[in-house]
């Protein structure tokens, strides 16, 4: 059983077991000797308790865990030992000694270097991290900022997320050299000498020392990173299984800092894309863009563009922040929380986006809910014994090449009025027993109700002109375009006359269903042909017709033969003969005899 000991260092409470806490008390009163007619001696002592007190927090796993004096042996390790520490020591001749050589290699840590900062210090934090001159970095900012645009939100997040290096352990992992009391001795002493410099001499004389340092810290580090790799193996309080493990999970930390920058580049390209969307889509009702005015034309529910574009930045943009923000976790360690409030602030405004686009969703969708007709029918003076062509007219306006299709433009028509424009024409021929010939136009669009979708059907434009024996269909329909895009559709039925004569033009091919069916007798491949209308159906009068085959067979054997041509099929065999040609069939055996003619049929048995 041990006695355990409360203690508050730098802030932070910690249990000690009282072995452990008599050597730390040791270890602190040695270092404070050490700095007795040091210049800043009491923000140096400052700055070791509290890293010490930071190295002690990431060895306990919860508060009520008791530092031991492993613990402590570990933490002098790290930060190394002022002489008095070694002589105090070994007044205790009872306890074994410990050797202080090993060292942990340097960490950089990313943070805000103020020091050197022109703006937040995000430049000079990042070339650190690196291992490069500063300039180089802001070069970069430069370019994402004029380039592509994406610098400034960049610089933003990394300015809310990365925590500026106050304290002087932090400027010294930030700068990838191990957090020792000598450094933090030698950090504290220089800026008391620089404080006596004038204020330019010490922008130039930290530019130039940042660079030199950056340098001798980039290959600092490769080759302590060596040296660790070395000591690691010839270490004889390891096994081969600790190194093995260290190993994989080196490999395993590279890979994870591999899926932190994937993750990381996707959710910055998607937040900066949906910026820019959102942006676009916005302003779309306060500022002209050529081609985001359809936007409008489809939004039959007339919600506002920039709300349905805040809902979907919203909804699609706070997932990819955070999966930007897990990326950045990944790669950088000491990364700054945003904190529960915001998360919970965004959590909220993504569920508020979400259902408010469902709504929104459901609204668009009602618009097309009732799908509704008018018709209106007109005669022709087209009788029995006439003929009837047809063709596609154009507009100079919407020029659709006489080519049906399901798509729309927006333009203005001769009054200077914007107009849906459309080529969803079908064309219907079916015969009749009246005597003159007939032409209906169906005119359909969708609502969210029966008055909405009429009214929107009668409000669709279209037009056709007949003199003598020509029938002169628009290829389009127009329709305001206060009456948005509701599938409108039009749908020309002719009613021709039987024995009447109808020729459709190349032009109408598209127009006309590719098969017949439900009272249709028209299809697109009846095109260019004069065709007579029957009782329902028509007779193509100017089509090739078809030569009969002239496939010839003639196989003969011992006991059998078979022989067709033009004349017809001859079948023999020892048994049975069969013979089929223009005049009918017949055939015969042993027995009896079979012909099958204009006359009937005559069946004789040769017994009689």
């Amino acid at each position: 059983m041990n006695k355990t000991v409360n203690i508050n260092l730098a802030g932070i409470f910690f249990h000690i077991d009282e072995d452990a806490y008599l050597k730390l008390q040791r270890y602190l009163e040695a270092i404070k000797r050490s700095f007795t007619d040091s210049q800043g001696r009491s923000e140096i002592i400052s700055d070791i308790e509290a890293r010490i007190a930071e190295l002690f927090n990431d060895r306990v796993q919860n508060n009520k865990e008791v530092i031991r004096i492993k613990e402590v042996d570990e933490v002098i390790s790290i930060m190394g030992q002022p002489e008095d520490y070694l002589v105090d020591d070994e007044i205790f001749e009872d306890e074994p000694q410990t050797s202080y050589k090993r060292r942990t290699s340097p960490s950089k840590k990313l943070f805000r270097d103020t020091d050197n900062s022109y703006v937040g210090g995000v430049s000079s934090g990042l070339a650190h991290y690196f291992g490069i001159d500063t300039i180089w970095i802001r070069l970069a900012w430069i370019i994402l900022i004029f380039g592509a645009g994406t610098g400034i939100l960049l610089y933003i997040l990394l300015w809310v997320l990365v925590p500026e290096a106050k304290t002087t352990a932090e400027k010294i992992m930030m700068t990838g050299e191990p957090v020792t009391i000598s450094n933090i001795e030698k950090k504290i002493k220089d800026g008391f000498e620089n404080v006596t410099d004038v204020a330019k001499n010490v922008t130039d004389s930290v530019g130039a020392a940042a660079k030199n340092v950056s340098d001798s810290v980039s290959n600092a580090a490769k080759n302590v990173d060596f040296q660790k790799q070395g000591s690691k193996i010839k270490s004889s309080s390891k096994t081969f299984f600790d190194t093995l493990g260290e190993v994989i999970m080196f490999f395993f930390k590279v890979f994870a800092k591999f899926i932190g920058v994937i993750l990381m580049f996707t959710g910055a390209i998607a937040i900066i894309s949906l910026i820019i969307a959102l942006f676009s889509l916005g302003v779309v009702n306060v500022i002209h863009i050529p081609g985001l005015d359809l936007v409008d034309i489809v939004n039959a529910g007339n919600t506002p563009v920039w709300l349905v574009s805040l809902f979907t930045f919203f909804t699609v943009g706070i997932p990819f922040f955070f999966l930007f923000y897990l990326g950045l976790k990944i790669l950088i360690n000491n990364l700054k929380s945003i904190g529960n409030i915001a998360k919970f602030t965004l959590l909220g405004l993504w569920l508020i986006s979400t259902i408010g686009l469902v709504v929104i969703g459901i609204r668009q969708a009602s618009e097309h809910a009732f799908n509704e007709r008018v018709i209106a029918k007109q005669e022709l003076n087209i009788t029995a014994n006439d003929t009837l062509k047809i063709k596609m007219a154009e507009n100079d306006l919407y020029m659709n090449s006489y080519y049906r299709n399901n798509s729309f433009k927006v333009l203005n028509n001769e009054n200077g009025e914007k107009t849906i424009y459309r080529s969803d024409i079908r064309i219907i021929v079916k015969s009749t027993t009246d005597s003159l010939a007939k032409i209906g136009i169906e005119k359909s669009a969708d609502g969210s109700n029966y008055e909405k979708a009429i009214e929107r059907a009668k409000n669709i434009s279209y037009n056709y002109a007949f003199n003598g024996n020509e029938l002169l269909l628009d290829s389009y329909l127009a329709t305001p375009a206060e009456n948005k895009f509701s599938d409108q559709e039009i749908v020309v039925i002719l009613y021709l006359p039987e024995g009447s004569i109808a020729n459709f033009g190349n032009t109408t091919k598209s127009f006309l269903n590719y098969r017949t069916y439900n009272g249709n007798i028209v299809s697109s491949g009846d095109t260019n042909h004069y065709l007579q209308i029957t009782d329902g159906g028509i007779t193509c009068l100017d089509c090739p017709v078809e030569k009969p085959s002239s496939i010839k067979i003639d196989i003969h054997d011992d006991d059998s033969s078979v022989k067709l041509d033009s004349t017809g099929l001859e079948i023999k065999d020892d048994d049975v003969s069969i013979k089929v040609d223009a005049k009918g069939l017949s055939g015969e055996d042993d027995a009896i005899k079979v012909k099958i003619d204009s006359d009937g049929i005559n069946i004789k048995s040769k017994d009689n």
